[in-house]
């Protein structure tokens, strides 16, 4: 639907009077365009043009989360108070991203993928974010911000997360784990620390553990060697990869034990292509062998064990 369209058949009441005060724009502070700036040349008139019958305020919000590349329909699907926030409380939002290292070119990323952010408090909600990151992780803000940034560009859903709720406990679940290196998870998988303990993290440890057959203390090493476990469907992937496993390819616990990688690789295009290709060419490889090498690199492989066991046999 068109977001004229969508946002014209919405009931909106707008009570507060119109701000002339734009979302302020890249970090060299140039506002954004709103409807009292644009001029016929403007990149968004057109835009602007189409919304005739909305406020001057809604017409500025809208304006400002698309020049910065935030679709507003999809937006306010996903967090339905955009609608009745005013452009002072985006504009404190952004300002304050900005502050912290945040590049305006990066929010069109942070909004579109958490739009809950475009409404959250600066002071209750954002500023306790980047003190986690700075307090709980260890990680200093650096030259212009540029630390936090990586992450958060990284991750966007830290900044949609609560600091007491989630990336705290989250945090604390992984240090007894045995993650030690809190600056090192804040940097390579901080979709860990969004992630739910008692809905994701803990079932899928205790599938590797029960549902596979190894011991609690086995299937935690898996995870500490391979933090990308955490982010895999038991249904969608641990089940079918490791049934496989089994099924066709006579391999077993002490495989995945071994090399837990082995479920970060697609079944469907490299896993079962590759198995068939060496089984097919009589050819028996080491799971990581076999699929951590390039294609070409399989490919030499194969041809390689091929012509091994062509010159045993003429012997």
């Amino acid at each position: 639907m068109p977001l004229c369209s969508f946002y014209a058949s919405t009931s909106l009441p707008v009570a507060k009077p119109h701000s002339s005060k734009p979302i302020i724009s890249p970090s060299s502070a140039t506002p954004l365009p709103t409807s009292t700036t644009l001029t016929s040349s403007s990149p968004a008139t057109t835009l602007s043009l189409h919304l005739p019958e909305l406020p001057s305020q809604v017409k500025d919000k809208i304006l400002s989360l698309e020049l910065m590349g935030v679709d507003y329909g999809r937006a306010l699907s996903l967090n339905p108070t955009l609608r009745d926030a005013s452009p002072e409380s985006i504009h404190a939002v952004v300002t304050f991203l900005q502050s912290r290292g945040l590049h305006f070119k990066d929010l069109g990323r942070v909004f579109g993928m958490c739009p809950s952010i475009l409404t959250s408090s600066v002071k209750s909600h954002l500023r306790p974010v980047f003190a986690f990151l700075s307090d709980d992780l260890g990680v200093p803000p650096a030259a212009a911000g540029a630390s936090h940034r990586r992450i958060i560009v990284k991750c966007p859903r830290i900044l949609a997360c609560s600091v007491r709720d989630q990336l705290r406990p989250a945090l604390l679940y992984l240090r007894r784990l045995g993650f030690r290196d809190a600056r090192a998870l804040a940097f390579h998988d901080p979709i860990l620390l969004v992630s739910s303990v008692e809905r994701t993290m803990a079932p899928k440890l205790e599938f590797l553990a029960s549902g596979i057959g190894m011991t609690r203390e086995d299937a935690v090493g898996m995870v500490l060697r391979c933090p990308a476990l955490f982010t895999f469907s038991v249904e969608r992937n641990f089940k079918p990869k490791f049934g496989y496993l089994v099924g066709e390819m006579g391999g077993g616990v002490e495989d995945v034990k071994a090399f837990p990688q082995y479920f970060t690789f697609s079944l469907e295009k490299r896993i079962a292509p590759r198995h068939r290709a060496a089984a097919d060419a009589g050819v028996s490889l080491p799971l990581p062998e076999m699929l951590k090498a390039t294609d070409e690199e399989f490919r030499e492989m194969l041809d390689k064990e091929i012509e091994l066991q062509k010159w045993k046999q003429s012997d």
